[in-house]
């Protein structure tokens, strides 16, 4: 994969140790459009099932623990959100799927960069967060197991504004059928925008579905996950943006419930 912007390794790091700030102010050499087709032919690599991915590429020190990424941010920018949660919860593995060449380089650069110039504590920052490109649109059963994941992260997603172009958005029916399969019971959604519109159409949706229910963001803080949910009000470059231009912010959680089958024996009929 050909990118107009340098390339960092672990070892180019160490010998600039102020490189974790470099980076952060280098975003100018991953300039790229702000949004990308999801349903343009992108030249993607995915594995053809979960169990073929080798998750040790991207989390070394967790090679063998058998563990699999248990937070997904999709469609992840620039990263504010892993970064902010990456040190809050150290033994969980977090992974960003963004579907945009240079800003996926950016963040794993910046991974990187976090990995080599974090001090020497056990386990060792930022070795359980990594990302990776791809169309979460198309791919994401490919990457996780069914019930493998705690957390889906929706942050200020493409509002798709025009009617025909709805069908682009992140949020829908079909792809909440996906969601609820690699979610495990009692995972929770995450979504925010700027867009009152697309809060409607994402909530909407949600509520409609039989395998997801609303839930308040009081009640998710008096469950401790206050943490999780400042960093997605104000860890992103947009949720900043937003700040910035003292806009609104819509926020919507919904807790994936189990719903108990009722197995109905046939009436034989009498002749």
């Amino acid at each position: 994969m050909q990118l107009n912007c340098v390339r960092y390794t672990a070892e180019s790091i160490h010998s600039d140790r102020s490189y974790k700030t470099l980076i952060c102010e280098q975003k100018k050499h991953y300039r790229q459009r702000a949004h990308a087709n999801p349903f343009s032919d992108h030249a993607l690599a995915y594995p053809a099932s979960p169990d073929s991915f080798d998750w040790s590429v991207h989390y070394p020190a967790f090679a063998d623990s058998g563990k699999t990424p248990a937070f997904a941010d999709i469609g992840c920018g620039f990263g504010g959100l892993l970064i902010a949660l990456a040190p809050l919860f150290p033994d969980t593995l977090m992974l960003g799927l963004e579907i945009r060449v240079q800003v996926t380089q950016y963040v794993h650069d910046r991974i990187t960069a976090l990995r080599a110039t974090a001090d020497t504590s056990t386990p060792a920052p930022y070795q359980n967060v990594s990302v990776i490109r791809a169309n979460a649109m198309k791919f994401l059963p490919n990457f996780f197991p069914k019930a493998s994941l705690t957390a889906l992260f929706f942050l200020f997603p493409d509002p798709h504004f025009k009617a025909r172009k709805h069908k682009a958005r992140i949020i829908s029916p079909t792809l909440l059928a996906e969601y609820a399969y690699v979610l495990a019971p009692g995972g929770l959604v995450y979504t925010i925008t700027d867009v009152e519109d697309l809060a409607q159409w994402m909530r909407a949706h949600l509520e409609a579905h039989p395998l997801f229910q609303f839930v308040e963001e009081q009640e998710l803080r008096k469950e401790g996950k206050g943490p999780i949910l400042d960093a997605v009000y104000g860890a992103t470059e947009e949720g900043k943006k937003v700040e910035r231009n003292a806009g609104e912010k819509w926020l919507a959680c919904f807790r994936r419930i189990e719903v108990k089958r009722i197995n109905v024996t046939p009436k034989c009929s009498t002749v």
